[in-house]
C-alpha cells in the first residue's frame, strides 16, 4: 500500500519545520520550510497545513523553533506566551491548536528555572511527544472505528481526516486504511467538500495512493448515494467537540448528518480526546471561522464565477447537533449518547 510521505518533519539541527504544502495537492507533493512566526501563521491560515491534530503538532514544533529565536536579553516566558497567543489566533475553531500550544507553555513554566539549554530541550521533547502521541491515538481510533464497519461496506466521508490531517492513519480515514492493510475492502464515496475541495484534492488522493476503491462525488450528490443504498456508514473528523457532543467540522458536515438520519445510516465522528472541549457546553459556544469570499467566487476558476461585488458568506465549519451523531470514536473508546455522560466518563478515567 503506497502512502503519502510524512506531512510534518522537524530538522532540529537547522531549526526548520517542514510540511507538505497541501494547497499544491494532488498535482504536486512538495515540502516547504517554516522558520519564522510569519511563515508559520501564513501556513496555518492558508491551509498549507490543515487538520486539527496536524495543526496542533505543527504549532508545538513551531513554538519550539520560535523559542530558540528568543534573544538571551529578552524575558523568555512573556515572549513565548506572545508567540503562543499568535499561533492560537490563526485558526480559532480547531481546539487542538490551543491544546498543543498550552501544553508547550505549561512545560516552559515548569522548566523555566533549569537554564536555557535544558528548557529548550524540554520544549523539543514535549513537541516530539505530542507528535508520537497523535500517531498512537490515530492507531487506537482506527481500531475502534474498524469495529463499526464490515468488509465490503460503502462509507461516505466529508472533508479530509486522513494522514495529511493528522499523523499516520488519520481519524475518519483511519479505519478504512487499517482495514485495507488487513485485506478488507471498502468502497468510499468522498464528498468533494466545497469550497476548498479537501475531499477531491486530499481524501481521494490519499485513498487512491493506498489502493482503496474510492468514488469522488459532489457534495449535493450524497443524498442520491444514500438513497441508492450505497452507503452503510458515514465517517467524519472533527475540529472541536463540545461537552454535550455537538461537533464542529468542515462546512457541509451537518447536512451530511441530517441526510444520514433521514436514511437511517449511522453517522460517526472520529477524533482524539484532545479535540473534546469539556469547557465548551454546546456547539453554540464554538467560534466559527469566516474565510475569504474569494474562495467561493474565484479561487478555482480562471475567471470569477460570480458577479463582481456580490455578497458572500464563507464559514469554514458548521456544527453537527449531537442528536444526529450515532457515536463519537476516540482513542479511549466509543462514546454513545448521552454524550454529557459518556464524554465526561473518558476524562474521569484519564484522571
Amino acid at each position: 500500500m503506497d502512502t503519502v510521505q510524512p506531512n510534518i518533519r522537524l530538522d532540529k539541527e537547522a531549526g526548520e519545520l517542514f510540511i507538505i504544502d497541501q494547497t499544491l495537492l494532488p498535482n504536486e507533493e512538495r515540502e516547504i520550510a517554516c522558520r519564522t512566526e510569519a511563515e508559520m501563521l501564513e501556513a496555518i491560515r492558508s491551509l498549507r497545513i490543515r487538520g486539527a491534530p496536524a495543526i496542533g503538532i505543527f504549532a508545538a514544533y513551531g513554538l519550539y523553533i520560535l523559542a530558540r529565536s528568543i534573544p538571551e536579553t529578552e524575558d523568555f516566558l512573556p515572549c513565548l506566551r506572545q508567540y503562543g497567543d499568535s499561533l492560537k489566533s490563526a485558526r480559532p475553531t480547531a481546539v487542538n491548536l490551543a491544546w498543543a500550544v498550552d501544553l508547550m507553555l505549561k512545560t516552559a513554566v515548569a522548566r523555566a528555572g533549569e537554564g536555557r539549554a535544558a528548557l529548550l530541550e524540554a520544549l523539543y521533547e514535549q513537541a516530539a511527544f505530542i507528535h508520537r502521541d497523535d500517531i498512537a491515538k490515530c492507531a487506537a481510533i482506527s481500531e475502534y472505528g474498524l469495529s463499526l464497519i464490515r468488509d465490503g461496506d460503502g462509507i461516505l466521508t466529508h472533508c479530509n481526516a486522513g494522514p495529511l490531517a493528522t499523523s499516520r492513519y488519520g481519524t475518519a480515514l483511519g479505519p478504512i486504511l487499517l482495514g485495507t492493510e488487513r485485506g478488507m475492502s471498502f468502497h468510499v464515496y468522498a464528498d468533494e467538500t466545497r469550497p476548498l475541495l479537501q475531499g477531491a484534492r486530499l481524501t481521494s488522493y490519499e485513498l487512491c495512493k493506498a489502493g482503496v476503491d474510492v468514488t469522488l462525488i459532489c457534495d449535493n450528490m450524497a443524498s442520491m448515494a444514500m438513497k441508492n443504498g450505497w452507503i452503510q456508514a458515514c465517517f467524519v473528523g472533527c475540529d472541536r467537540v463540545a461537552a454535550n457532543g455537538d461537533a464542529a467540522n468542515k462546512i457541509g458536515t451537518s447536512g451530511v448528518a441530517v441526510l444520514a438520519k433521514y436514511y437511517g445510516i449511522p453517522f460517526y465522528v472520529l477524533g482524539p480526546t484532545s479535540t473534546v472541549d469539556m469547557a465548551c457546553p454546546s456547539g453554540g459556544e464554538i467560534p466559527i471561522e469566516l474565510r475569504d469570499p474569494t474562495e467561493i467566487r474565484s479561487l478555482w476558476y480562471k475567471k470569477p464565477m460570480a458577479p463582481e461585488g456580490v455578497k458572500c458568506w464563507n464559514p469554514a465549519f458548521d456544527v453537527t447537533d449531537h442528536s444526529l451523531i450515532t457515536a463519537i470514536v476516540t482513542e479511549k473508546g466509543i462514546c454513545r449518547p448521552p454524550y454529557t455522560e459518556s464524554l465526561a466518563a473518558l476524562f474521569r478515567r484519564e484522571g
